[in-house]
This record gives C-alpha cells, sequence and structure tokens, in this order.
C-alpha cells in the first residue's frame, strides 16, 4: 500500500480502522474530506503551536490578547507565523490514516478540511502526500462549522463525506453522505443523537482515560517525596504529631510535583514526540488534552497550597540549622514550584546548571521535612544528600546520552550536552558518588553519632552496600540499560529493592 512511511512515523505499527467503509460503500465521485485537530490528528494543533511558543519565544505570549481583537482566523495566522511546529511527529489517528491511505490508493479524492489556519494545513497535507487540496482558514475567515458546511456546499454540492470529532462538526455530518467520526466527544455524540444522524465508521485511537492520567501525574515518581521523612527517621523522632505533619507535607509535595511534571510535558510537547519512549507520554500522544491538562495543573497546584497551608506554623529549634532560621514549608515548596518552573522553561537546556538544579531540587525536599516536622538536619546530611543527589543526576544525563549514541545521534533535542560529553558526565557522576561514600564514612566516624545509635559501628556495613548499588547503577548506564531515571529505575529493579531493605535492616540494628 503506498503510504505506509507516514504511518511508521507516528508512533507504532499500522492499525486496522474500526468499522472502516469498505470501497464499495462510498460511491465513487463523492470527495472525502478530513478534519484535522482532534481527528486526523489527536492535538489541537493550535494549542500545540502556542505550547512551542511559549518555550521559544515567551515574551510572543503578551501579544496575544491584542492578536484575538482581530478574530480567530487572524488571530491563527499571527500564532502559526511564529514558529514552525513539526508535523512529522504530530499524534495522528492511526486507524483513520490507515483508512485514508487505502483510499487514496482507490484512487477517491481526500481534502484536509480544518479550521486551522492553511499555512499549518498545507505543510500537513504536503508531509502526507493524499490529499488533493487543502480547505483551511485564510486570516481572514474562519473555515469552522457553518463556514466550513458553506465552503462544502460551494465546492461539492452534496457530494461530500465528512469525518469529524467534535460538537461543531453535526451541521456538516447531519449534511453530509456517508457520516464518520474519529475519537468523537460526548458533545458530538449527543447532537448526532438529537439530528438522529447515523455514523457510518467510527475511529478510535486513544488510550484509557484514567490510565492516561496516572501516567500524567506520575505517581511513581512520588517516591522522591519520601525524602521528606528522612529528618524525622534520621533523628528517631517517631511521635504522633511530627509524623503526622510529615504525611501531609509528603501529600502537599506530590501534588506540587505532578502539577509541574504535567507542566514540564505541555512545555516539551515538540521535544517528547521525537523521543522514542517520551513519545508515548499522555499529552505528547494527543490521549489528554493541552486544555485538561492546564486544569489539573492548577487544581493539583490549589491543593498542594491547602494541605500546606493546614500546617501549624513552623517553629524552629534554637539548636536548628542556621539555614531554617526563618524558613517554613511553604517557603520550601514555594521554591520548589519555582525552580521546577524555571527549570522547564530555561534551566533543563544549560549545560552542566540543569545537573545541578536536578540535583537540588532532592536536598530541597529534605529541608522541606525538615521545616514540616521541625526537626533540624546535620551538616552530615546535608553534605551526603549534595553529593548523592549529584551522581544520581548525572547518571540521568548519560543514560539520556547513551541513548542519543546508541541512535547514531551527535547532540540531545532540547538539552545542551553532546555525545564527546559522555567521558565526563561519567567522571563527573562517579566522583560525586565517592564523595557521597566519604562523607558517610565521616558521619559514622563521628562521635555525635554513638549519641543516636547504641551500635554505630554496625553502620559501617552500609558503605559497601551503597558503593555495590552506585556502582552497579553506573555500570548499567554505562552498558545502555539505564531508564532515563534512575530513581524510576531504582524502585522498579528487585536488585536495587533488596539492596536498599538491606541498608534498612542494617540500620535498625544498629539502633
Amino acid at each position: 500500500m503506498n503510504g505506509s512511511k507516514p504511518v511508521a512515523e507516528v508512533g507504532g505499527p499500522p492499525m486496522a480502522a474500526e468499522n472502516a467503509l469498505p470501497g464499495s460503500e462510498l460511491r465513487p465521485g463523492v470527495a472525502l474530506c478530513v478534519d484535522l485537530d482532534g481527528t486526523l490528528v489527536k492535538s489541537d494543533t493550535l494549542l500545540d503551536t502556542l505550547l512551542v511558543v511559549a518555550r521559544k519565544r515567551p515574551l510572543e505570549l503578551l501579544r496575544l490578547p491584542k492578536w484575538l481583537l482581530q478574530g480567530r482566523a487572524a488571530f491563527k495566522r499571527r500564532v502559526v507565523g511564529l514558529v514552525n511546529l513539526n508535523v512529522e511527529h504530530l499524534p495522528y489517528n492511526r486507524p483513520l490514516l490507515e483508512f485514508l491511505l487505502q483510499q487514496h490508493g482507490q484512487g477517491r479524492a481526500i481534502y484536509l478540511a480544518t479550521a486551522s489556519d492553511a499555512r499549518l494545513a498545507e505543510r500537513v497535507a504536503a508531509h502526507l502526500g493524499i490529499f488533493a487540496e487543502v480547505l483551511a482558514s485564510d486570516g481572514e475567515t474562519n473555515l469552522a462549522g457553518m463556514n466550513k458546511l458553506a465552503a462544502f456546499h460551494a465546492r461539492f454540492g452534496n457530494e461530500f463525506c465528512y469525518i469529524g470529532n467534535a460538537r461543531a462538526d453535526v451541521p456538516l455530518l447531519a449534511a453530509c453522505q456517508a457520516p464518520m467520526v474519529a475519537n468523537p466527544s460526548l458533545a458530538l455524540r449527543a447532537g448526532l443523537k438529537r439530528t438522529g444522524t447515523a455514523i457510518m465508521a467510527e475511529f478510535e485511537d486513544h488510550r484509557p482515560w484514567l490510565r492516561s492520567w496516572l501516567k500524567a501525574i506520575r505517581l511513581h515518581q512520588w517516591a522522591k517525596n519520601t525524602l521528606i521523612f528522612v529528618p524525622l527517621m534520621l533523628a528517631h523522632q517517631w511521635h504522633t504529631h511530627p509524623i503526622v505533619r510529615a504525611v501531609t507535607a509528603f501529600l502537599s509535595f506530590g501534588m506540587c510535583a505532578s502539577a509541574t511534571y504535567i507542566v514540564n510535558d505541555l512545555l516539551d510537547l515538540e521535544a517528547d514526540r521525537m523521543h522514542p519512549s517520551k513519545r508515548r507520554r499522555p499529552f505528547a500522544a494527543g490521549d489528554l488534552s493541552v486544555i485538561w491538562g492546564m486544569a489539573a495543573v492548577c487544581l493539583l497546584l490549589l491543593a498542594s497550597l491547602a494541605l500546606a497551608l493546614a500546617l501549624p506554623n513552623l517553629t524552629v529549634q534554637p539548636d536548628a540549622v542556621r539555614l531554617l532560621k526563618s524558613s517554613s514549608f511553604l517557603e520550601w515548596l514555594g521554591l520548589y514550584a519555582a525552580s521546577t518552573l524555571m527549570y522547564s522553561l530555561y534551566l533543563k537546556r544549560k549545560l552542566l546548571l540543569d545537573v545541578f538544579v536536578l540535583s537540588g531540587l532532592y536536598t530541597v525536599r529534605i529541608l522541606a521535612g525538615s521545616a514540616a516536622t521541625g526537626t533540624p538536619i546535620s551538616a552530615w546530611l546535608a553534605g551526603f544528600s549534595v553529593f548523592f543527589f549529584l551522581s544520581l543526576a548525572f547518571v540521568k544525563r548519560f543514560s539520556e546520552m547513551e541513548g542519543v549514541r546508541e541512535r547514531g545521534g551527535l547532540t540531545s533535542t532540547g538539552r545542551g550536552y553532546l555525545v564527546g560529553d559522555l567521558e565526563q558526565l561519567r567522571a563527573l557522576g562517579t566522583g560525586s558518588m565517592y564523595a557521597a561514600v566519604v562523607v558517610l564514612t565521616l558521619y559514622i566516624n563521628n562521635p555525635e553519632t554513638n549519641l543516636l545509635y547504641q551500635h554505630a559501628a554496625r553502620l559501617w556495613l552500609v558503605v559497601p552496600v551503597l558503593l555495590l548499588w552506585l556502582s552497579r547503577m553506573w555500570m548499567l548506564a554505562s552498558r545502555g540499560n539505564m531508564h532515563d531515571d534512575p530513581v524510576v529505575f531504582a524502585i522498579t529493579d528487585k536488585r536495587s529493592l533488596l539492596l536498599g531493605v538491606l541498608m534498612a535492616a542494617v540500620v535498625w540494628w544498629a539502633v
């Protein structure tokens, strides 16, 4: 079948169209018109373009209100002119695309009919190579709803078939021959039921809603927020009140982190679609809409703030670390949110600075736990966390660049690293690893440690286990067997979990 290349480029093997029309059921000479946003492409290309603008030219967003006053068609023309959206890696509806390729192979004239701006639509049509003509907004007329129906009647009379997905498509589907839908909205189904319009074919291509949301908020990443409990555990404080405050802080941090992950995914939409694994993320794959993503960010941040405000005002003890004398959990939470936002917008593309920010975000969690429970942290814990998490951050970057090297690339997309930096990344990461272990040994040998542990000497057994785990992480990364995120790898890897349980048992034995 001609046109198999585009199907391979949209993220997986060809899929058969559910209830696809046999060629005999659609009369010869009937024009096949297909919508773009939400139909041929599972996402909204205007919103996708705005997100690319937000990442590459954020100051241009200040001009959007002025452009909106000029009308929808003019607004779309202005936005599309700011950046070139990558149309090759858009989340195409695979069953629908297979059907269109089939009809194109049989000689049927197919038309891309969309309210998107013509310049973007023409680029999509050029990439797929199956459309006889493009009907789209031209900067003056917004080709949607009744405007699109009028254009169809002027161009085809009544000899057209239409494929849509939204409520605005109800009049077109009711007026066309052999109406078809792709990932139809509930509003569209209700509208078609009211008009008594029978659907001839439906093209579904999306993952289950609940599974997509669970993946979008990354619940597994909440494991990182267990660092909030570290100050409490190391101080051997097992009282109910500080534990409740730590749990509340954990939930608050988790919701804030989920919100920042969604923001990061939205801003990285285009880059993720070009990545072999990240293209399956819900927003990049078009399984969740950008609008719902923005709404989720607002709700998660409000819930996080409410939990943070529910914590009693924290009073830092006189012997606490100077850094915490005037700090509260809310301030550390705000610092985390601001840092992750700056990371998503700018810092992640800066050589080395991105790694230091990533490692610092882990340490912020420990400081937030200290503030939430009123438990001061020692200089030993602060020093260990800096080097330990810096090593893990270097593992993350090293594994990403190792993947780039295996795919034959020379540089990472949206990053400041080259394949030639691999050895330097390895040296910096392993050096940080051993520095963390050295800090741990100095802590064990510190006389103050004997005040917390009855058998402090037993803690020396933690050292070889920790060295084994960190060394194994770097060996796996060097072989290209490491997940992009070493923390996610650690909580899913049986040997890592076994070594973690062993270290916890040694600490408990030392108490």
